[in-house]
């Protein structure tokens, strides 16, 4: 587990295994394969307010499996493990 914790309205995930071959069976090396856009949730920010002084509510939960922006948050590794801390505007979805 990550000890690492978001602050504000950020969410810290862990992207999920990309696939190492094609739809033709042709396997893939790292350095060909795009990074993976589905993550799991790891841990949540600690809130905070919008510009109108409302509460930030958290639309995820640790656990969940979503689809994030292709090129959004910040890469981060902690004890040789990478994950991801994004605003939670760069979550696309949740999967079910």
């Amino acid at each position: 587990m990550a000890s690492i914790k978001p602050l504000g309205n950020r969410v810290l995930v862990k992207r999920l295994e990309a696939e190492s071959m094609s739809a033709g069976g042709i396997v893939l090396p790292d350095s060909a394969q795009e990074k993976p856009q589905e993550a799991e949730v790891v841990a949540l920010g600690t809130g905070g307010t919008d510009d109108n002084g409302k509460d930030i509510e958290f639309h995820v939960a640790v656990g969940d499996k979503v689809l994030i922006s292709k090129y959004g948050g910040t890469d981060v590794k902690v004890d040789g493990e990478e994950f991801l801390i994004l605003a939670q505007n760069d979550i696309l979805g949740v999967l079910s």
